[in-house]
């Protein structure tokens, strides 16, 4: 998605009327011109993201620590997060039409301030619920001088979020959406019953697989699944396919595909993304100088599902939602680094 050039003693955006983004030039491999499917009913143009709402407490550090070892240095700060919410925020900042998001949050001061947040974005947020007595979820992030990261996630509130909470969304509210995007800091069990009751409605479904290691134990989600997006390592969690080579990385995808899903996307970080249906593309990343990585992901799929709901092929849904998660990682923060749609061309 960026291609990364780490810039030690002062990392920053660019000045003020250049652009961030330096295409790389690359070999495009079979082109994929995957549309939705023709027997499928195309009931409205909206998207409903169902996931995670977190409170990011962030460390930058000059390094990131080895286990055992301490690092000095620094600052902190706090910033709004959470899968679910960042894929939320990214959407609706992008979208023509209000982004529903299901999700809950504790009653508590995170929450609450969370729930002040979102309700600032272009969201319906009617259908987040406030757990009583329960904790918000919070993670914790250190950030490296190059932009990586390393989280840890306590979900609290998270796993409260239920089959029965996704039943009480109107069928007028799905009816008026063409895509469904999810991802598993949510409990399994919600998530397959969303994706089941998206595809039985005729939606597009994407699944962001993240954190991949149960749905390893569960791949009964991935028949319902048309569009997947994992990274490179969820790729190898779920397949046991070394992703370490390009060809290890399109094995996976295709792996992906034969165990259920229709269509893969697999992000690369700095070298972009591969397209994976019945042909194959691949995606160039972008010359940036990365500040933080930690929401690339998260702007990409809410990005590609805003492209998919307006009618854009999966390859350039993909290219828009590639120079998204590019813009992101220039900026510091999850939420607070994801573009809006003036940001990106309508071209890329």
């Amino acid at each position: 998605m960026a291609t990364v050039e780490s810039d030690k003693d002062s990392p920053s955006a660019p000045a003020d009327g250049q652009s961030p983004l330096q295409p790389i030039q690359t070999e495009q491999l079979l082109r994929f011109n995957g549309e939705r499917r023709d027997s499928d009913p195309m009931p409205g143009t909206r998207v409903i993201v169902v996931g995670s709402v977190n409170t990011d407490l962030v460390i930058r550090s000059p390094l990131l620590p080895r286990p055992g070892e301490t690092v000095l240095g620094g600052e902190f700060y706090e910033a709004a997060g959470g899968k679910g919410a960042n894929q939320a925020v990214a959407a609706a900042r992008v979208a023509r039409e209000p982004v529903v998001f299901v999700a809950a949050v504790g009653d508590d001061g995170y929450g609450r301030r969370a729930l002040e947040d979102l309700s600032r974005e272009n969201l319906e947020t009617g259908w987040i619920k406030t757990v009583a007595g329960a904790a918000s979820g919070v993670a914790l992030i250190m950030v490296g001088h190059d932009g990586e990261n390393l989280i840890a996630v306590a979900p609290g509130a998270n796993d409260d979020l239920t089959p029965d909470d996704l039943d009480a969304l109107g069928d007028d509210v799905v009816a008026s959406a063409s895509v469904w995007l999810t991802s598993l800091e949510i409990p399994l069990e919600t998530a397959l019953g969303g994706l089941r009751r998206a595809r039985e409605a005729g939606l597009t479904t994407l699944l962001n697989p993240a954190p991949a290691g149960e749905l390893r134990e569960r791949q009964d989600l991935l028949p319902y699944v048309d569009v997947l997006t994992p990274n490179e390592s969820e790729a190898a969690v779920l397949t046991g396919i070394d992703c370490s080579t390009p060809q290890g990385v399109l094995n996976a995808a295709r792996r992906l595909r034969q165990m259920g899903c229709r269509q893969c996307i697999v992000t690369l970080g700095a070298a972009g993304c591969l397209v994976v249906g019945d042909e194959v593309t691949e995606i160039a990343g972008h010359r940036v100088t990365a500040i933080d990585t930690t929401a690339a992901g998260d702007a990409f799929n809410g990005v590609l599902a805003v492209g998919l709901a307006e009618g854009r092929s999966l390859v350039e849904a993909a290219r828009w939602a590639n120079r998204a998660a590019a813009l992101a990682v220039t900026r510091r923060g999850a939420q607070p680094s994801l573009p809006r749609r003036s940001e990106l061309s309508e071209n890329d």
